[in-house]
């Protein structure tokens, strides 16, 4: 505003741009495994920050990044923007005000992958000009450049990312986790289903098929799969199923659909728009 405005500049090192004193807030669309070093960077430097998901590649760089947050007093918000969804929201509270009586087990679902690996027996590729390979890699280990190891390819490579899993798989999870009431806590007990894998070998080093069992505390178990749906959660319980998706409830029996949550029972916080939420948080 007041024509202090002087357009949109590059930089080569995120570090210059924490260093500016005008920024007071940062977005990180990055691999995976920068997330937890440009979050705890950003934190310290001051700066507010929307970190795309999945928000960690390890339950340690979780534990780093919250305490850097809560010790610089910065606003975090990550990109789970079904949280944002009036359908989702609307199937959640109608699971958690017990209209399919007592959740007993839930289905997540990830979409199968969309791009295949080299193969075993893959070979090194020239460093194309102009691109810092060592700074992508960051904190990752130091290995022979290849052209699928960077951009969107780079979730099915193990060091970068969980493949499908932290990818749809982390959309689909968190919905189940609001339904179920279980954000401040997690799975007691993990199970493989039979996933598979690319052939040893092969740079690309995520499951090929997402399988697993997800046990909590309370009994509700969550089995994540994939499948053609590709994103979503089904929820069953003692009186009857809720399954939904982006932009629809179905219900067995059909009327659980059509009901309403009353006033005095649970209602789920409202976000109409995941960005502007963040940027009133930031404001406040």
């Amino acid at each position: 505003t007041g024509g202090t405005y002087k357009g949109v500049t590059a930089h080569s090192d995120f570090r210059e741009v924490f260093a500016r004193p005008d920024i007071d807030a940062v977005a990180i669309i990055a691999p995976d495994h920068w997330h937890a070093v440009m979050t705890v960077l950003a934190a310290r430097a001051g700066k507010d920050i929307y970190c795309q998901k999945p928000l960690t590649l390890t339950i340690a760089e979780g534990r780093d990044m919250i305490a850097a947050v809560r010790q610089h007093r910065r606003i975090l918000q990550t990109g789970s923007q079904y949280r944002s969804n009036a359908t989702i929201r609307q199937a959640c509270e109608l699971v958690r005000n017990g209209r399919i009586g007592k959740l007993q087990r839930v289905e997540t679902y990830v979409a199968e992958n969309n791009f295949t690996g080299p193969g075993p027996g893959w070979k090194e590729m020239p460093v194309p000009e102009g691109f810092d390979y060592d700074a992508w890699l960051g904190p990752a280990p130091k290995v022979p450049y290849h052209k699928d190891r960077c951009f969107y390819r780079f979730r099915f490579i193990r060091d970068y990312s969980g493949g499908q899993t932290t990818n749809f798989g982390c959309h689909s999870n968190n919905v189940a986790h609001w339904g179920m009431g279980v954000d401040d806590t997690g799975p007691v007990e993990i199970e493989d289903l039979g996933a598979e894998f690319p052939p040893k070998g092969d740079l690309f080093t995520t499951p090929t098929k997402v399988a697993f069992r997800a046990r909590y505390a309370n009994g509700v178990v969550l089995e994540c799969k994939t499948d053609k749906r590709s994103f979503g959660a089904t929820f069953f319980g003692t009186k009857g199923l809720l399954r939904t998706g982006y932009k629809a409830i179905e219900t067995e029996p059909a009327s659980i659909a059509k009901e309403v949550i009353g006033p005095n029972e649970l209602h789920l916080p409202v976000s109409l728009n995941h960005y502007r939420n963040f940027l009133d948080c930031v404001k406040s």
